[in-house]
């Protein structure tokens, strides 16, 4: 398989030498040039026609998301961004994903030298991940399905089910009477939660969210989103009463779950271990809707890598929830709709642009009365 062909933006030249050698430890990673500013980095791009770039925020000449929202408009390319995890450079690196890139990696803060290298294998997999995404504005889409995935013999962890944090429940059922919607996304879902959460009116039904996010950036995503919806978003806190016109965001370190307390819904927050190498897992949300909202749950997948949801989309549906998902012209990476999708586990499919309307309409059904009964 054809080598995924890599140039590195960043003014340090310790990190264009220790990414450079990070990358190229992956034997489908090919860095074919490094550049200190975006100008020059223009123009290698020109000469060289990589398949990704990974590029720094801060930099002599013009900032990274200046030459990001630039280059998203005059020559769409898959782009990771890698800056320092900072309380700063979370909000900067999720207005980077909004213009466009696909994925992140945060380099250490100190002694970069000797920690850099051991997180080779994560910098190695959104490199080769990225190279099958469809950044925005791109005509043509390339399905992640054709990127080799495989990273030689390095050590994986288990891939955990849902059954790790919550059994499936036996008798699900509608409590409370009220629909809640759930939604899932990874990789783009930052920016379509956007335009899902912008379209929505200030008294829509409550909504739950599960994104693959690191913790230091679900806080921050969070009061972004808060800031553009006319629902009042906010990450999630355990114990947290659900109510209509408020969004909900899983933190970056835990699932989120959906309970019902005997008068209410709430939030309740755990900290098991990863599912679908993921925490939090969008499979455990659903799985929580099934078992405490059922039938009067909306579930949704956005674009994102992999296929965590599918399952618990499928366990929503079977339980007679709606269910629909992104379709793929308009994902940054069709892995987990189009795993539910192809699994059955929607019933359907639109572009991103139809989704709140659609959501908005499914929240306002009449909750089936045999459903209603059970649980309550």
């Amino acid at each position: 398989m054809q080598k995924v062909r890599v140039l590195i933006v960043d003014d340090s030249a310790l990190v264009r030498k220790v990414l450079t050698a990070m990358l190229e430890s992956d034997p489908g990673i090919e860095v074919v040039g490094t550049a200190p500013d975006p100008l020059i980095a223009r123009e290698k791009i020109k000469a060289l026609n990589p398949d990704v770039l990974t590029l720094d925020v801060e930099m002599p000449r013009m900032d990274g998301l200046t030459f990001l929202e630039n280059l998203m408009r005059l020559r769409p390319m898959p782009v990771v961004m890698v800056s320092t995890l900072t309380e700063k450079g979370a909000d900067v690196t999720l207005r980077a994903l909004e213009l466009g890139a696909v994925d992140f990696f945060t380099k250490p803060a100190a002694d970069l030298a000797n920690t850099f290298m051991e997180h080779a294998p994560e910098i190695c997999a959104k490199v080769r991940l990225a190279a099958g995404a469809n950044p925005r504005e791109r005509s043509t889409v390339t399905k992640i399905e054709k990127v080799d995935l495989s990273l030689g013999k390095l050590e994986v962890a288990p891939r955990l089910s849902a059954d790790a944090v919550l059994p499936r429940a036996q008798t699900p059922g509608s409590r409370g009477g009220q629909r809640i919607i759930a939604i899932g996304a990874s990789t783009g879902g930052t920016e379509a939660i956007r335009v899902v959460l912008e379209a929505m009116p200030p008294t829509a039904p409550p909504i739950v969210i599960t994104q693959h996010i690191p913790a230091a950036f679900s806080g921050p995503f969070a009061t972004r989103m808060d800031s553009c919806s006319a629902m009042k978003v906010c990450e999630a806190r355990d114990g947290q009463p659900i109510q209509a016109g408020h969004v909900y965001i899983a933190p970056g370190s835990q699932h989120l779950l959906v309970m019902w307390d005997g008068a209410r819904h709430v939030c309740r927050l755990h900290e098991g271990p990863p599912v679908n190498r993921h925490k939090p897992a969008v499979d455990v949300l659903f799985r929580s809707m099934a078992a405490s909202v059922g039938a009067a749950t909306v579930g949704c997948l956005l674009t994102g890598m992999g296929d965590d949801g599918a399952r618990g989309l499928g366990e929503l549906k079977e339980i007679g929830a709606h269910t629909l998902v992104q379709d793929e012209a308009s994902s940054v990476v069709w892995g987990m709709p189009g795993a539910a999708w192809k699994a059955g586990a929607a019933a359907e499919m639109l572009p991103l642009d139809q989704i709140a309307a659609r959501l908005l309409a499914l929240a306002h059904t009449p909750i089936p009365a045999a459903a209603a009964r059970v649980g309550t």
